[in-house]
């Protein structure tokens, strides 16, 4: 008997959830069009790669091998020259008005001293405002001139009849062979969506309740916390599950991403996951007295959990106490997993860490909404 109450309770409270889920005009379209549109848009802007990079040349020699190397940058994806300017000093004016991030400036007699002395100097200076772009800028250019350096090399052994040894590497790239950073970022983004849509509306869910009124008519029924709060995690299993099968398909048709793995593991750990965080969304509903309240306090959980999840910067590069914290991020796990199974066809024996703290949150956040609901007897 208590076994068919459970059931026709939940079925009711169900059927409630899904319409008003259905009444609503803008949900139905968030679950949908959001991850569509996301997607489509967030690896293309999201790229932390260097491309771009306005050089300066300050050209005083003049001569063939000169020219010859500024063809050679000129010729990069990464470069875009600016400017030739006369002077280093009208070149640090552009620099200082943002027209370019590098100055490449060539000394006099440059191929002079290369030919008869065997050695020559370029200066290099680079706006270190941005950081990496300079950085990183430095060490492309630093490359392109050590490519032209070892040509000229090869150029000038005939003539000293002499042949160094050679060293040849070729270079291995493994899950991502073409370094596209979409490969990468594809992935984590689709976790991001899942995060947004299975967090946010579940802390939305209970407060929105409250300020209709609707909350106090449930508690004065003989509906139990536990059903209540299963009914307010079951819908969000559905919603989420349809944006993660958009997301998938996005990925392969646009992206032609698809898993190495098995897609079934996808789903499963998505499934923990959604439980996990709409537990803490719900969570935070419980305790939320208003909707912009909520909205403050899930925006905040949401974006330490992103910067701590690995997403953006790698877990192994913050500092020792940053990634001691990121262990109470459930994103860092589930993005893991999304990119094991992804790039590397990681197996389930493979993903028993991330299985074990995914399912530790889904335990701890969903017990805490059920004792933090508050309901009246």
């Amino acid at each position: 008997m208590r076994h068919f109450k459970f059931n026709t309770m939940l079925k009711y409270l169900l059927e409630k959830e899904f319409k008003q889920f259905a009444r609503n005009s803008f949900l139905p379209k968030l679950v949908t069009v959001f991850p569509l549109f996301a997607l489509l848009i967030f690896p293309l802007v999201a790229n932390f790669e260097i491309k771009n990079i306005n050089v300066s040349i300050v050209d005083n020699d003049h001569s063939n091998y000169s020219r010859e190397l500024i063809a050679k940058i000129d010729a990069s994806k990464y470069f875009n020259i600016s400017d030739i300017s006369p002077s280093y000093s009208i070149a640090l004016e552009n620099i200082e008005h943002n027209r370019s991030d590098i100055i490449l400036e060539i000394p006099s007699q440059f191929e002079r001293r290369l030919i008869r002395e065997n050695e020559s100097q370029i200066f290099i200076a680079a706006n270190a405002v941005n950081g990496m772009k300079g950085g990183l800028g430095s060490v492309y250019l630093a490359s392109i001139i050590n490519d032209f350096n070892s040509k000229i090399r090869l150029e000038l052994i005939p003539e000293l009849n002499f042949f160094p040894p050679r060293i040849e590497y070729v270079p291995m790239f493994r899950y991502n062979p073409s370094l596209n950073y979409k490969i990468f970022m594809v992935p984590a983004i689709m976790v991001m969506l899942m995060a947004l849509i299975c967090g946010f509306l579940p802390a939305l869910n209970i407060v929105a309740e409250k300020e209709n009124g609707t909350i106090e008519q449930m508690n004065v029924t003989p509906v139990g916390k536990f059903v209540f709060v299963l009914s307010k995690l079951i819908p969000y299993w559905v919603m989420g599950f349809i944006a993660l099968t958009i997301c998938i398909l996005i990925a392969w048709f646009v992206y032609s991403l698809f898993p190495k793995g098995n897609i079934l593991l996808i789903y499963i750990f998505v499934s923990i996951f959604i439980l996990a965080f709409s537990g803490f969304g719900l969570v935070i509903s419980n305790y939320a007295k208003t909707t912009r309240q909520a909205m403050f306090m899930m925006f905040f959980f949401i974006i330490t959990f992103v910067f701590m999840s690995g997403l953006f910067t790698p877990v192994n590069n913050m500092p020792g106490w940053a990634q001691t914290i990121s262990h109470v991020s459930p994103l860092r796990y589930i993005i893991q997993v999304f990119r094991m199974v992804y790039l590397k066809g990681s197996g389930f024996g493979d993903l028993l860490p991330q299985f074990f703290a995914l399912g530790g949150f889904a335990i701890f956040f969903n017990i805490w909404a059920v004792l933090s609901y508050k309901k009246t007897e």
